[in-house]
């Protein structure tokens, strides 16, 4: 997957100056756009598309250094209108286009280069595990996006499941790894880091369609799951495992992720205080 990446860098300088979809630039990387958005944002930091803005204006700031006019500029990475160029330009880079050209001020943003540094030499285990179809059942609400420490919306979440719920999901629930799981979906398209919301449910996984008023359902289709067991200091340690499989174990496999709910679950270690067992549910599929 790096050499897609890096393919797919190059493939976005040679049409900065052109409308690039998201849709296009998968179809050229031979991967789902959803798969493409996903690895890229988690070893960049960044989505797709803030990439390719932040690269037109780097390349815009260099044109009007070297004295090409304001609205050849505007119409060369494709605005209509010289004055909505000149505004974005100004939110991008904290200076005007013609203050480019007059003062010889800039802005430059480099072109990436994706290489997989793995520090440790820690192994990831991990299984592949085929599920048929089944229903995710328990309590959901939007949450903000957060990478480190506890999520307070996820915490207030789970504090808000009622003693009925809580009976209903128990009762509901049918399919492994049979816990209440923690499952993750519907990710805002171009959120930054740290930005953003997605929804989070609090629930178990069921062949059952009967579910009451009192919980979410979300139907999820028959698919192929990449399962990271983690054990050590809770959240920390599953946190930091969650971003490995993104960062160094997806790249390097013969997988791609797919447009499906991820889950975990965690149990708590009786016998260390902050210790926990984990594992992560990615939805995969085999990489053509």
């Amino acid at each position: 997957m790096l050499k897609e990446l890096n393919e797919v860098i190059e493939f976005i300088e040679d049409h900065l100056t052109e409308e690039l979809s998201l849709e296009s630039i998968a179809e050229y990387a031979g991967v789902s756009d959803y798969h493409l958005r996903t690895v890229f944002f988690h070893l960049s930091g960044m989505t797709l598309s803030e990439y390719i803005k932040n690269r037109k204006f780097s390349e815009a700031n260099k044109d009007l250094l070297q004295g090409e006019r304001v609205t050849d500029v505007a119409f060369k990475y494709g605005y209509q209108s010289l004055d909505g160029f000149t505004r974005a330009f100004k939110s991008w880079s904290g200076f005007l286009p013609s203050e480019v050209q007059k003062t010889g001020v800039s802005k430059s943003f480099p072109k990436l280069s994706f290489v997989i540094s793995v520090k440790g030499g820690n192994a990831m285990e991990y299984k592949i595990v085929e599920q048929p179809a089944f229903n995710l059942v328990g309590v959901s609400k939007r949450v903000p996006m957060q990478f480190e420490g506890v999520n307070n919306a996820i915490l207030e979440l789970a504090q808000s499941i009622t003693e009925d719920q809580r009976k209903e999901m128990h009762a509901l629930k049918n399919m492994e790894p049979r816990q209440i799981v923690n499952a993750s979906y519907d990710s805002d398209t171009n959120f930054m880091k740290e930005e953003g919301s997605l929804t989070h449910l609090i629930g178990v996984l069921t062949t059952h369609e009967d579910v009451s008023g009192l919980l979410t359902k979300v139907p999820v289709e028959a698919s192929t799951w990449a399962v990271f067991p983690v054990e050590g200091p809770f959240p920390a340690a599953l946190q930091d495992t969650t971003a490995r499989t993104y960062s160094e174990w997806l790249p390097a496999s013969d997988y791609e992720v797919v447009n499906l709910p991820s889950f975990s679950f965690t149990k708590m270690d009786s016998d260390k205080e902050g210790y926990a067992y984990s594992e992560i549910w990615m939805p995969v599929r085999k990489r053509v």
